[in-house]
């Protein structure tokens, strides 16, 4: 488990510290703006899925002080622990907040959050993930449908070319229970239930990940190819940090990039698409989270001036089993070795970052 543990602990190292970074700026405010006594508390659902701590915080933060200068961002993360998530909401409407914008550590076991931000007449804005059973007023997230869709595709498109008879696969599922896992799957089977029901593919193994944990995506690939002999065609995941796994369990067991695929990733991490140009990984679906910081604040300075919710933004709905919450779906775009260009492009990372470790490929030989 070296490769992958070794570089989650350095990304949450450095997540936490620009967390408490961007908590410590927000904290200041502008002088030179007067502070309305706002407060925004800003709740990351855990340090596993590295892209909430190391871009979403802080470009939400900056998002938010180029809207309402002197608005007070407070970045708190739950830890993967929905009961240390209530606790931080429960501060949060102690220390006065006036919005609290809330990604769920657990979206079945976030009701009691939600109703004691209702009692309290605090609205909260949900963020990617969602929160069942109580009162939102809004929800900003990427089209997990849309998501689930682009990695059935590319897993269609990578099983039709293989030359088998029966292609084996292993599916490595998200946390259990979320609206994005559950719309993920949706999506993916759109393309992949005829393949199961005309016996093309055989899931040989399958296991939801708590927390998105990626070292959790790894113990459960490395024992998916002991007990199959090897016997896998294609690791199929819901996100970077579950392809990750699949990814790094092959290197532990001595495997070659490309030798069994890996797809299904999501959120463009610099790992994933590393992975991408090295071979070892086929595919991210590239979430512009600089668009999600924006429409966040754009809801986040609605809600906190009593405004009507952006039009330009909200554009569905997401039903929590309390309510229809007003959504803000964003768009997507399946990346795939030919056009990693298109998060380079998006100014994410440099063709330096990106091709750390795969300079030898011919994609970082046109580029760098």
């Amino acid at each position: 488990m070296v490769n992958l543990i070794g570089s989650y602990k350095m990304s949450k190292l450095m997540g936490c510290a620009a967390v408490a970074l961007v908590t410590a700026i927000a904290a200041q405010g502008t002088p030179a703006v007067a502070q309305d006594g706002k407060k925004v508390f800003f709740l990351l659902p855990n340090s596993t899925t590295i892209r909430f701590e190391r871009r979403d915080a802080p470009l939400f933060v900056a998002a938010m002080e180029a809207r309402r200068p002197g608005t007070e961002v407070i970045v708190q993360n739950g830890e993967g622990d929905p009961d240390r998530q209530q606790r931080l909401v429960e501060d949060a409407l102690a220390q006065d907040a006036n919005l609290i914008v809330y990604t769920s550590s657990d979206a079945n076991l976030a009701a009691g959050a939600l109703k004691a931000a209702a009692d309290a007449d605090v609205p909260v804005l949900l963020y990617e993930h969602d929160a069942v059973g109580g009162q939102a007023e809004a929800h900003v997230l990427f089209n997990a449908l849309a998501v689930g869709q682009a990695q059935g595709q590319r897993a269609l498109e990578i099983i039709e070319s293989m030359d088998k008879d029966v292609v084996r696969i292993a599916r490595v599922k998200g946390n259990q229970g979320e609206y994005g896992t559950n719309q993920y799957e949706i999506g993916q089977n759109e393309f992949l239930q005829p393949l199961f029901d005309a016996g093309k593919v055989e899931v040989v193994c399958e296991q939801f990940t708590p927390n998105w944990d990626p070292v959790q995506a790894q113990s459960f690939a490395e024992d998916c190819l002991t007990r199959t002999g090897g016997d896998v065609d294609l690791f199929l995941g819901m996100n970077d940090g579950t392809t990750g796994g699949s990814v790094a369990a092959l290197i532990s067991q001595g495997y070659t990039p490309g030798e069994i695929v890996v797809t299904g990733g999501q959120d463009a991490t610099i790992e994933a698409l590393q992975f991408i140009v090295q071979g070892w990984q086929d595919n991210t679906v590239f979430k512009d989270l600089r668009v999600m910081a924006e429409a966040a604040a754009d809801t986040a300075v609605a809600i906190l001036d009593g405004q009507a919710l952006p039009a330009d933004w909200i554009n569905g709905q997401v039903n929590n089993t309390f309510m229809d919450v007003p959504a803000a779906f964003l768009p997507v775009n399946n990346v795939t070795s030919p056009n990693v260009s298109d998060v380079v492009e998006a100014g994410i990372y440099t063709w330096a970052e990106v091709c750390q470790g795969g300079e030898a490929s011919q994609i970082c030989q046109d580029n760098l």
